[in-house]
């Protein structure tokens, strides 16, 4: 007899092939059963008695097992991508420590071009990323917190005294709520309202994400951006993983299978994801090792934008000006494209919409389509060349490329080969 397909899903969707899973996990010794090769498991479109049991334990993981970033099992969450800007770090150091102390998020989740802005942060956890978010927006912008564990909303609304007065602001311009990032209307939280939404290693923590990026789509303004960093796995995760509860707390039980971002980021109307970073992650216990088996996971930044409803565009020059604070000599905007000041830069389709329409058309030189611009600097033709997308692929590149510089090479990947 075929097993029947898992109980918590409630929605499927054809898949032109098999999507493998760990060897030795319960999955994958059920042999060909057809759900197993046709269907991908989708998550429940509603909130359902699991959602509600994985809410719970999530709640008492952050707010009374964990006291401190070094109680964690995993570096899910404590994964650092690149060098951090100064006027970043300066703004991190004016952060109150117990604030710091009860931060546990992926990866700096802090974009570029903050001045006035206006910013939703996801899971804000204690507030540490909204109190130096509150530094670079500068009173003219605003910065609100929303989280779902009480204990940690306590701590950050604690200190916002603290903050200002260390700030030299008249006026708070930050806040923290209380609630659920999937249920961003029932909080007050009205639309097209945000520049930026940025999110901390938390949408793997809940059940349904298709949720929360419709969300976020509905508060931000058009041309604004999702910039966030979170943990994907290398393949869909079996039921031994996603119904553990230290690895749900951990980020790893409730990871996207890294391509299903891209098919959720359609459905709903943002452009395509865009990689920034990606790292390995490695698991600090024997235990909780052998329940992930051959299953890899990554700690991932993308970028997705909510552009208007505007024709086409066409691949044409840009020319960066410099003018972002911490990044006057050049702008990496993802993976695939850095801007150095007054260079020439052929751009595709989709990146030149994307400067057009958003924050960072002030600081471009756009050209006519199909026109070339005069500059003092070089010229960087687009090359006909694979663009990445893939996390894993990137954060192979980042351990291939320590590894020529250093004798020992860490990563969850680092004795195994993920795909």
């Amino acid at each position: 007899m075929l097993p029947p397909p898992p109980t918590v899903a409630t929605t499927w969707e054809l898949r032109p092939q098999a999507t493998p899973l760990p060897r030795g996990s319960p999955a994958s010794t059920l042999g060909s059963a057809p759900w197993l090769f046709s269907c991908l498991f989708s998550l429940p479109a509603v909130a359902t008695p699991r959602d509600a049991e994985i809410r719970k334990d999530v709640q008492t993981y952050y707010g009374q097992v964990l006291k401190k970033s070094a109680d964690l099992q995993t570096n899910a969450c404590v994964t650092a991508a690149r060098p951090v800007p100064q006027h970043i770090r300066e703004a991190l150091q004016n952060v109150h420590e117990e604030v710091s102390l009860r931060y546990y998020g992926c990866g700096l989740v802090i974009p570029e071009c903050l001045e006035n802005c206006w910013i939703l942060d996801l899971g804000s956890g204690s507030g540490r990323d909204c109190y130096a978010l509150s530094q670079l927006v500068g009173e003219k912008g605003h910065v609100t917190g929303i989280d779902m564990t009480e204990g940690q909303v306590e701590v950050a609304n604690k200190y916002i005294e603290y903050h200002m007065e260390k700030y030299g602001f008249q006026a708070p311009n930050v806040n923290f709520i209380h609630g659920y990032i999937e249920k961003l209307e029932e909080a007050g939280i009205k639309n097209e309202i945000y520049d930026i939404v940025i999110s901390n290693c938390v949408i793997n923590l809940v059940p349904d994400k298709q949720q929360v990026l419709q969300e976020v789509y509905r508060v931000l303004k058009h041309g604004g951006e999702l910039y966030f960093s979170d943990v994907y796995a290398s393949l869909e995760l079996p039921e031994e993983i996603r119904t553990h509860k230290v690895l749900w707390g951990e980020c790893l039980g409730g990871a996207l299978y890294w391509k299903d971002l891209f098919i959720l980021a359609k459905k709903i109307g943002f452009c395509p994801p865009r990689l920034v970073t990606a790292s390995f992650i490695t698991v600090q216990n024997k235990d909780l090792e052998n329940v992930i088996g051959d299953c890899c996971f990554v700690s991932a930044t993308f970028r997705l934008f909510k552009l208007p409803k505007t024709g086409p565009t066409k691949k044409c020059q840009v020319i960066y000006n410099g003018g972002i604070t911490g990044h006057e000599k050049e702008l990496i905007f993802d993976a695939n494209f850095t801007f150095k000041k007054d260079e020439a830069v052929e751009v595709d389709e989709e990146t030149a919409s994307i400067l057009k329409n958003s924050r960072f058309a002030q600081d471009f030189l756009i050209g006519p389509d199909g026109e070339k611009l005069p500059t003092c600097g070089g010229y960087t033709a687009l090359e006909v060349k694979d663009v990445i997308t893939d996390p894993f692929e990137l954060a192979g590149r980042s351990d291939s490329a320590e590894s020529r510089s250093s004798p020992a090479v860490g990563g969850c990947c680092s004795t195994k080969k993920c795909s």
